[in-house]
Order: C-alpha cells, then sequence, then structure tokens
C-alpha cells in the first residue's frame, strides 16, 4: 500500500543534467522515482548519489528509486501519479548530430508519454523551451509571443519539435481533460553539465580551465539569461504542485540578461585563468537576444531566481575542477565578477 503524500514519479530524461538534479529532489522529499533514460546525452555518473538502488538513500523519510534504460519513441507500460517529461537533447551540438531523431524524441516521445499519463490519469508536465521563441523580435518574451522560428534551419529539429509537444500537450488536454504543465525552460547551468555540450557556460569553463582561449561566436554582445540549476528544479517542481487549472506555458529562466563576452570575463575571472578571448563567426540562426518575462510565474508560482551568476558559476567551475579538467596552475580566484 502507497504511505500518504507519497507519489509515484516518473522522470524521462532523468540521467541528464536538469533530470538527476529533479530526481535527487524528489526522492529527498520522500516519493518513489523511476528515472527513465537511453544515455544518449544522460550519464550513470549523474545518479551517483542515488545508486545502488536498493538502499534508502537518506533514511526513513526519503523514497526509493528505480532506474531504467529506455528510449521513450518506443511506449513504455508502467503505473505512475506524476510524469516529468525531460527526455531530448537540449544542446545544438547533441540535436544536430541525429536532427531526426531529435524530432521523434519532441514527437513520439510527447506522444507516448501523454498516452501513458491518460492511460494511468497522471498528471504531465513537459519540459519545453525558450527556443520556441526563436530568434525573438519582442524583448523579454512573454508567453503569449508566438515566436519567430525558421522552420527549415539547422536548429528546427529541437525548435519544431519542442512546439508540436507544446501543441499534442494542449491538444490532449482540450480533448481528453488530461491535467498538463508546460514550462518553457531559459538557459539553465550547474554542476553535471556535459562538458562537450557546446552551450556557453560549459564550453567557457572548460576553456579556461585548460588555458585554452574561450571562443566567443560573433561580437559577444548577443544576451542570455543564466538560471541555476536548482531554481530551475525548483520552479518544475512548483508548476507541478500547482493548481489544476494553471497548465502554463510559463517561462522559467533569470530575467537578468548577461552579454556573452560578460559571461566569458567573468569565467576566466572566478576560474583564475590566464586564458585570452577568440572572436568565430556566429553560427546559423543564433538568437540576438534571449530573456524572459517571469511575471507569470511569480504571479502563479511564486518563483523567482535564487542563486547570483557568480555563485551559481563558481559552483559549476568547482564541478568541473573535480572532473579534472584544469591542466594549467590557477591563478589566485578572485572574488569580484569581471567587469561587463
Amino acid at each position: 500500500m502507497k504511505e500518504a503524500g507519497r507519489k509515484r514519479i516518473l522522470v524521462t530524461g532523468g540521467a541528464g543534467f536538469l533530470g538527476s538534479h529533479l530526481c535527487e529532489r524528489l526522492v529527498a522529499q520522500g516519493h518513489d522515482v523511476l528515472c527513465v533514460d537511453n544515455f544518449y546525452t544522460g550519464a550513470k555518473d549523474n545518479l551517483l548519489r542515488l545508486l545502488p538502488i536498493l538502499e534508502r538513500p537518506s533514511g526513513p523519510q526519503a523514497g526509493w528509486f528505480e532506474l531504467l534504460r529506455h528510449d521513450i519513441t518506443f511506449p513504455l507500460y508502467v503505473e505512475v501519479d506524476e510524469i516529468y517529461n525531460l527526455a531530448c537533447p537540449a544542446s545544438p551540438v547533441h540535436y544536430q548530430f541525429d536532427p531526426v531523431q531529435t524530432t521523434k524524441t519532441s514527437v513520439h516521445g510527447a506522444i507516448n508519454m501523454l498516452g501513458l499519463a491518460k492511460r494511468v490519469k497522471a498528471k504531465i508536465l513537459q519540459a519545453s523551451t525558450s527556443e520556441v521563441y526563436g530568434d525573438p523580435e519582442v524583448h523579454p518574451q512573454r508567453e503569449n509571443y508566438r515566436g519567430h522560428v525558421n522552420p527549415i534551419g539547422v536548429r528546427s529539429c529541437y525548435d519544431e519539435g519542442k512546439r508540436c509537444a507544446e501543441t499534442l500537450f494542449f491538444d490532449y488536454h482540450r480533448q481528453h481533460g488530461l491535467p498538463i504543465k508546460v514550462a518553457r525552460i531559459f538557459n539553465t547551468y550547474g554542476p553535471r553539465m556535459h562538458p562537450n555540450d557546446g552551450r556557453v557556460v560549459s564550453n567557457f569553463i572548460v576553456q579556461a580551465l585548460e588555458g585554452r582561449p574561450l571562443t566567443v561566436y560573433g561580437s559577444g554582445r548577443q544576451t542570455r539569461s543564466f538560471c541555476y540549476v536548482d531554481d530551475t528544479v525548483e520552479a518544475l517542481m512548483r508548476l507541478m504542485a500547482s493548481a489544476e487549472d494553471f497548465t502554463g506555458p510559463v517561462n522559467v529562466g533569470n530575467p537578468h540578461e548577461c552579454t556573452v563576452l560578460e559571461l566569458a570575463e567573468r569565467i576566466i575571472a572566478l576560474a583564475g585563468s590566464s586564458s585570452k578571448i577568440v572572436f568565430e563567426p556566429l553560427p546559423s540562426d543564433d538568437p540576438a537576444r534571449r530573456c524572459p518575462d517571469i511575471s507569470l510565474a511569480r504571479a502563479m508560482l511564486g518563483w523567482m531566481p535564487r542563486v547570483p551568476l557568480d555563485e551559481g558559476l563558481r559552483a559549476t567551475i568547482a564541478y568541473f575542477e573535480s572532473r579534472q579538467y584544469r591542466s594549467v596552475p590557477a591563478t589566485e580566484r578572485t572574488e569580484r565578477p569581471a567587469a561587463a
């Protein structure tokens, strides 16, 4: 018999960067978590705190954890109360490597998870993305902005796949009354980022720790908004627990804009690196500005990011150092952010 308040929760993509942090939080709250991953970008190393699976991780109040190798482009037959659908490569390097499979993961995967949720009457959350806004012409981006997306560009396998997934979620909600939640996640960073995923934070940190030049594409004046992983996980959990009539989509991100060049300078300073900055041509369809309006998240979830950028970067740098990415002596660390 299931204990009162204890939920059976499926996390797809649970061995990934964001998913592994979410699994830890859910288990610590006393829920039984089934982590599903095909390990294309996820890693068992990310789950070391939760394995071995035959032991309660943190005493009698913690939940249980299971790990299943599975690709959600195929149906899954389990019994759960809630589903967090995070499965999909989220960095250009990975999602452009096999763009057809990326689209299948977003679309077929959503159909399979929605079908599962409908069968077992589970609440389901879709991890969508700020990429649905494309290269936006409106700043900051609000949830009612329909975006400026190139449907045939090199990034469209991810952008359009996620847009189609949102369509499917809302059609299942309207047609079948399925309880859904949709989060549009902006740039998230923190420990367990893949070192070779091509995302700007991990790229810069690895380059700085190894004493190599930091590669800035374009002029570096393009902006991003960086949200620490603990803040993003908190938003997802609050969204799942929100009132049933609140479906989203809701932006999850940090409203503070930072230029890519400023980020590079901060990371060099915080890593105590002697690296220089070099400039390369801007990739196709790379957004010039990306910044969320989080008014809806503040009002409906009582949520806003709490971790300052420098604090989050220090924790992320420390993680990469623990993975032995530093190959040059560190200069004296600075506790002050680099000049903007």
